[in-house]
């Protein structure tokens, strides 16, 4: 894939050393899904090592999503990327810490809970390492110190999917967190209560989807008058289809993100719609933020959050939109 041009557009893992979760660049060989750069070619500028910490949940295929879009960046700037996430906010500030000890020469981090992981980011940069955040965070990221953030405003896309079930009639959806206390799934429920006054939030394990399934389906059976259900990820979303079918229940099925089995059912009706935040640029954009910031000084989006969605994908783009998720690129 052509690298992306930012000034046009703006497995829970125990926690182990770093390197043992290494995913090192080709080392001047092309990129596996695509060409290292516009040309194939590797940058001709002295490697760097940039770690990838991210706070993925067990099966969530969204990170596969991000990592392939950050390994790419990779292999085009000539970086050793060094791959990590943990769903627990401590170890995900230790796998921080090891970040920090191995003298990497950048970290990208999501900010999923913040306040677990603001001292060790202060710790980062007081070591002359610059930060970069990506998926989570867009509300704290400035004041922690951190260079840029990318990814969408949950917030914003919660009023997206709000917005869109109001025009479509609906007065009591159910939206399905699958982490309680992270940040931008919050937004994301709030944003939809914003335009839908009547939605209500139900928690689920999202560690466990024989749990989510359980307690989706016991909710709706609960909830006769629930006309629509959203879920905050791809494959929460694609288990509260089976659930929707299991309850009897008629409420209709919305999503935020994306992957290759839920274009699939935006194609066949089974979902209305989601909301794509385009994980691949969040990956990609974070590792050449910080390449750009030491071979060059430069300043990806002049301090402001580098936007990389909303992006709404239904039935009259989802064909469209599947031939790139079956790829893993979205």
């Amino acid at each position: 894939m052509a690298k992306f041009n930012w000034r046009r557009g703006a497995v829970a893992l125990a926690v182990v050393p770093l390197l043992a979760l290494a995913a090192c660049s080709g080392g001047g060989k092309p990129a596996d899904n695509g060409s290292a750069g516009a040309a194939g070619q590797v940058a001709d500028t002295p490697r760097l090592k940039i770690a990838l910490i991210t706070h993925a949940a067990a099966g969530d295929t969204f990170w596969d999503i991000v990592r392939k879009g950050a390994e790419t960046a990779a292999k085009k700037d000539n970086v050793e990327l060094l791959y990590s996430g943990d769903g627990d906010a401590g170890r995900q500030a230790q796998l921080v810490q090891q970040a920090i000890d191995q003298k990497v020469d950048g970290i990208a981090v999501t900010l999923a809970k913040p306040d677990a992981l603001k001292d060790v980011v202060q710790k980062a940069l007081a070591a002359g390492i610059p930060v970069v955040s990506l998926n989570a965070g867009e509300d704290q990221y400035k004041a922690m110190g951190v260079m840029a953030h990318f990814g969408q405003s949950d917030k914003l896309a919660g009023v997206t999917v709000g917005k869109r079930l109001a025009s479509e009639g609906i007065k009591h959806p159910i939206c399905v967190i699958q982490e309680q206390g992270h940040v931008g799934l919050e937004n994301r429920c709030a944003g939809i209560k914003e335009n839908v006054p009547g939605s209500e939030v139900v928690y689920v394990n999202g560690a466990d989807m024989t749990s989510v399934a359980s307690t989706v389906t016991a909710k709706l059976q609960s909830t006769p008058d629930a006309d629509a259900i959203v879920g905050l990820g791809a494959p929460f979303t694609l288990t509260i289809v089976k659930s929707v079918k299991d309850s009897g229940s008629k409420v209709k099925v919305a999503s935020f993100d994306l992957n290759g089995d839920l274009a699939k059912a935006i194609v066949d009706g089974s979902v209305e719609f989601t909301v794509d935040q385009q994980p691949y640029l969040q990956g990609y954009g974070s590792v050449d933020a910080i390449w750009l910031s030491k071979v060059g000084g430069f300043k990806v989006g002049g301090g402001q959050q580098v936007y990389t969605g909303p992006a709404v994908v239904d039935k009259s783009n989802a064909a469209d939109v599947s031939k790139f998720a079956q790829a893993g690129i979205r």
